[in-house]
């Protein structure tokens, strides 16, 4: 029974939606590299890289991981830091690698060039997708929402699927397949630091609130003798501090990507050899020296 409560933490419980889901997803994968790409990529040019595949085999694990026993079935009635860490991999961990692993021409297939197309262009705008996405994050967060969601299977997946979904639209401008919406290399850092504050909110009420908030969680079989109160604080640690050092890696990474190559290049003790036409056309564009009398 969905959201009940076991004696025993560690029984295995399997989840067969989930198998089902990722065997389609692999499938699918499959099937449109094999069959579509060919026949939607030009002559000479690859349907996917290693990076693609490896992405999406990342992706895969990391669905696999956060859905299924044994971190689904403790987040769903033991721990709510468990809960975290299962929100942690679905909106900031596999997101960026579903978007690495899909090629532009399968996302431009899916997408098309219509209604659906003009809806995405405006989701994925920076502002309105992490607006979106950071809405997703505090309601997810609120008590009677969790509380109602860890007892109702429909209510529990259409919540993940929500954060899934805004999730990839606050990724897009960062690593979308369509480039075209991306922003630029010098703006990421700016963006992804952004996406690390909102998060403090709820992240500071989970560590100094009084009590227990979420009373689902508030139950006597305790995983490792974690407290309820404990493992509270320690859900607003994983979504502050794990949130916050992924993100501001991404930071560091881009920001030197964009700036360090300009500085090196700059600071270099090589330089080019001039050629003779570059030397004559900077003799041409120079005045000729006149004679003072």
């Amino acid at each position: 029974m969905f959201g009940a409560t076991f004696a025993d933490p560690w029984r295995f419980e399997a989840n067969p939606e989930v198998y089902l889901l990722v065997a389609f997803l692999i499938a699918a994968y499959v099937y449109s590299i094999r069959v579509i790409g060919p026949r939607a990529v030009e002559a000479g040019q690859p349907v996917v890289t290693r990076t693609n595949v490896w992405c999406f085999g990342g992706a895969m694990i990391l669905l696999v991981t956060a859905s299924t026993w044994p971190i689904h079935h403790i987040a769903e009635d033991y721990l709510y830091s468990a809960h975290m860490l299962q929100h942690m991999m679905l909106s900031y961990f596999m997101p960026p690698l579903v978007l690495l692993a899909t090629p532009s021409w399968l996302m431009r297939l899916l997408v098309g060039t219509g209604r659906t197309w003009r809806v995405v262009t405006f989701m994925t705008k920076p502002v309105v997708a992490a607006v979106v996405f950071n809405v997703a994050v505090m309601v997810t967060h609120i008590p009677p929402v969790v509380n109602a969601s860890v007892q109702s299977a429909p209510l529990h997946y259409a919540l993940h699927l929500f954060l899934v979904l805004t999730a990839v639209l606050m990724w897009m401008p960062v690593v979308g397949p369509f480039h075209e919406l991306r922003i630029s290399d010098a703006a990421k850092p700016i963006y992804l630091f952004l996406q690390s504050v909102i998060p403090t909110v709820p992240a500071g009420w989970l560590t100094f609130a009084e009590g227990v908030v979420y009373k689902h969680y508030n139950q006597p079989v305790r995983v490792w003798g974690i407290s309820p109160t404990d493992d509270q604080q320690l859900a607003g640690a994983i979504m502050k501090i794990g949130g916050s050092i992924f993100l501001w890696a991404l930071v560091v990474f881009y920001f030197f990507r964009r700036f360090a190559t300009n500085w090196k290049e700059e600071n270099s003790y090589r330089r080019q050899p001039l050629t003779f036409d570059q030397v004559k056309s900077e003799f041409d564009r120079s005045p000729a020296p006149t004679e003072k009398v």
